[in-house]
């Protein structure tokens, strides 16, 4: 007796709680634990079903979306695209697909939402001084760096180029680096320097020899006359 008595109060609760638990795919569970049919996508519940009547549905406003059947009472807010953080507007918000943004020039995607494009864009990194670009920025990608290699330059961060070869009429007055080309000078200029430096200097000591000369020579004419 005790055993019948518990399957029965056992399959009451169950019978109890079906309705809850049991709604179908294409329902909804109310706050009373009813099952009502869910609103189309771009919809929303107005209204949950009664015994009389089926579930009442509203449109999306502008600037919402919803892109799913459901039992949901407010549609989502469409994703803003801030053009002052790389993004743009790739595909416009409706009332059943939330806006897809993509990126500026000069920014990849950082972090792509499959539901609205991209959600995050970062600037292309530039490459520094001494540096060239191995590999340039794309919408998904950022910019690659590689540094030149022995024997050449890069000032911008763009292109590496060959260091200058001084000739054989010139001297190299500085050395090459990563950054900065070699810096060449004139041989016959320094040559010239370095004689006016060396020959220059005997010319005023020339000048008052000669001036002393030609004064004793005048004191000597004039003691014979």
């Amino acid at each position: 007796m005790f055993l019948v008595f518990f399957l029965l109060q056992h399959c009451y609760v169950a019978a109890f709680t079906i309705p809850t638990l049991g709604c179908r795919s294409k329902e909804y569970t109310t706050r009373e634990g009813q099952c009502c049919p869910k609103c189309h996508e771009g919809t929303v519940v107005r209204k949950d079903c009664t015994a009389q009547s089926g579930t009442g549905c509203s449109p999306c406003d502008n600037g919402t979306f919803m892109n799913l059947p459901n039992g949901l009472s407010k549609c989502f807010p469409c994703t803003f695209c801030d053009q002052g953080h790389g993004l743009l507007v790739h595909q416009e918000c409706t009332a059943t697909s939330d806006t897809h943004c993509g990126v500026l020039p000069g920014y990849f995607c950082s972090i792509l939402a499959e539901d609205a494009g991209c959600s995050l864009a970062v600037k292309h990194s530039r490459c520094d001084a001494g540096q060239r670009i191995k590999e340039p920025g794309t919408s998904r990608s950022d910019t690659v760096c590689e540094p030149c290699k022995s024997g050449y330059f890069s000032k911008d961060g763009v292109n590496c180029t060959a260091w200058t070869n001084c000739s054989e009429a010139q001297v190299k007055l500085r050395e090459g680096s990563m950054s900065s080309d070699v810096v060449c000078g004139s041989a016959s200029r320094n040559h010239y320097c370095s004689i006016f430096v060396f020959v220059l200097p005997p010319f005023p000591l020339m000048t008052a020899l000669l001036t002393l000369d030609i004064l004793s020579c005048s004191s000597l004419s004039s003691q014979r006359c």
